[in-house]
């Protein structure tokens, strides 16, 4: 171990420990590519033992009352605000988050554990008209028992906090399997929850590498669902191992979302909401709006206020505010991104700003004359990649946004609000958002996509559907 690298074990049955066999991995920092911290390297072995001690722990957690749940959470939330210092510099030296969008994802973690703890008393059930007279139905709900959560990367403590406090607000219990990309800042979280006082074993946390250990979770006969965010092709794998089982799940995957812009728009704020949009940590935002189409009669004004707006953006120290661009996760995630934008320019599109590398940072670039079977017209980029479009009208606009297998979020700005509205009604994605960028999330919304975007919505209301069992029972006089 460096001096003063970080280093996290797995957090089972309430007591930390190695993995059985004794193995760790190599935490890179993404901007040095030297060493961050190392991860306990858990195999099948410890994802039995997790599941085991969340199963044991099941039946008394859920026999807990709103009022003891509700204290959990609200400790959990007092804690993570005290140690914001640690995790914002987690956020910024473990993934790459540049200080505001560090600080941004640190808020939105700290609204969801708040936001969680207001579900504890929103699970409710309700009485039901019957044809027995006499009778008395009604409807109540029941934890499912174990969840297994499986968090990205990109935004480990936003998912991290959403993907267990919900469930663990329901009476379930949680086997968390993090990114291997960022274990310490989930490390953190366990230890959150841990001084919160959750009882042993309701809050579990495995680190170690998906592709060799997600199957023995997700496929686990004691998992009773499987909440994902990440790839579309990992989470169709999943969809169908959780199919196969009869068991729940939730997908929040990957995008390719659009943004149109008309031609009686603000250009200004759109100029900025579309760079915010795709830009904020580097694009590797599963939200962003990759794709730009802008009606012809202010095409030109908007690309040339646009590319001189985004070569503007800020490349500089991380924990600077006037920072937007860092660095790219990893080195096969660089690679991607270099692929699509050379293969664009190699067949006809032209690169009017950005394409440069500066360490492990790709400068913003904007992409014009993508045309179809180019690799960035229809895969994601994940990274600081953005390609504008003219059209014609707002149903070129329209059938162009619809283009595509993702639908995850959109955006229109417009004065209109009759087109927007009937963009928002037609429009193949989970949300859009009028007069903004496609980047928005909130607690207690009904987030996720369609088509290769997911499966099922994330949303304190939508978690109490998906995360828990409405039971009838009827009382006969």
């Amino acid at each position: 171990m460096a001096e003063n690298s970080k280093e996290t074990k797995l957090f089972i049955g309430g007591a930390w420990s190695a993995a059985e066999s004794g193995r760790w991995f190599d935490d890179l920092n993404p901007e040095t590519g030297e060493l961050y911290g190392r991860a306990a390297l858990a195999t099948s072995a410890d994802v039995s033992r997790a599941v085991a001690a969340a199963k044991a722990a099941f039946a008394k957690y859920a026999a807990t009352t709103v009022t003891e749940r509700e204290g959990f959470l609200f400790r959990a939330a007092e804690l993570l605000l005290e140690r914001k210092a640690e995790f914002v510099d987690a956020l910024i030296d473990e993934i790459g988050s540049p200080l505001r969008k560090a600080e941004h994802e640190f808020g939105r973690a700290l609204t969801f554990m708040r936001a969680a703890a207001g579900m504890v008393r929103a699970a409710s059930g309700k009485t039901i008209p019957s044809d027995v007279p006499g009778r008395v139905s009604m409807s109540i709900r029941a934890p499912l028992g174990v969840v297994a959560a499986i968090t990205p990367f990109n935004v480990p403590l936003i998912k991290g906090v959403r993907l267990t406090a919900n469930p663990l607000a329901l009476g379930n219990t949680v086997v968390l399997l993090c990114s291997e990309e960022a274990p310490i800042i989930s490390g953190l979280l366990a230890k959150v929850y841990e001084d919160a006082g959750f009882p042993a074993g309701t809050f579990n946390l495995v680190t170690g590498y998906g592709v060799d250990i997600g199957d023995a979770l997700t496929g686990h006969p004691d998992v009773a669902m499987v909440t994902f965010t990440g790839s579309s092709r990992v989470g169709k794998h999943i969809q169908a191992i959780c199919a196969r089982d009869n068991k729940r799940v939730t997908l929040e995957l990957g995008g390719k979302s659009p943004m149109v812009v008309l031609a009686d728009a603000n250009i200004q704020k759109a100029v900025v909401a579309g760079s915010m949009g795709i830009f904020t940590y580097q694009g590797q935002v599963c939200m962003g709006n990759s794709r730009i189409y802008v009606e012809e009669g202010v095409y030109d004004e908007f690309l040339k206020k646009f590319v001189e707006f985004v070569s503007k953006l800020g490349v500089g120290d991380l924990r600077s505010p006037e920072t937007v661009i860092g660095p790219i996760i990893s080195e096969r995630q660089r690679k991607r991104v270099q692929d699509h934008i050379l293969d664009a320019v190699q067949n006809g599109a032209q690169r009017l700003t950005g394409g440069k590398w500066h360490g492990n940072r790709m400068e913003p670039t904007v992409l014009a004359g993508v045309r179809e079977g180019m690799l960035c017209a229809r895969e994601e980029t994940f990274g600081p990649v953005v390609s504008v479009y003219p059209v014609a009208s707002y149903e070129e606009a329209l059938r162009l946004a619809n283009d595509t297998n993702y639908g995850l979020s959109s955006a229109i700005f417009t004065s209109n609000i009759d087109r927007a509205l009937h963009f928002a009604q037609h429009v193949e994605a989970g949300a859009c958002h009028i007069n903004t960028s496609s980047l928005q999330d909130e607690a207690h919304v009904p987030f996720g996509g369609t088509g290769d975007s997911g499966f099922g919505r994330e949303g304190t209301e939508a978690d109490i559907e998906a995360m828990s069992d409405l039971k009838w029972v009827t009382i006969n006089s």
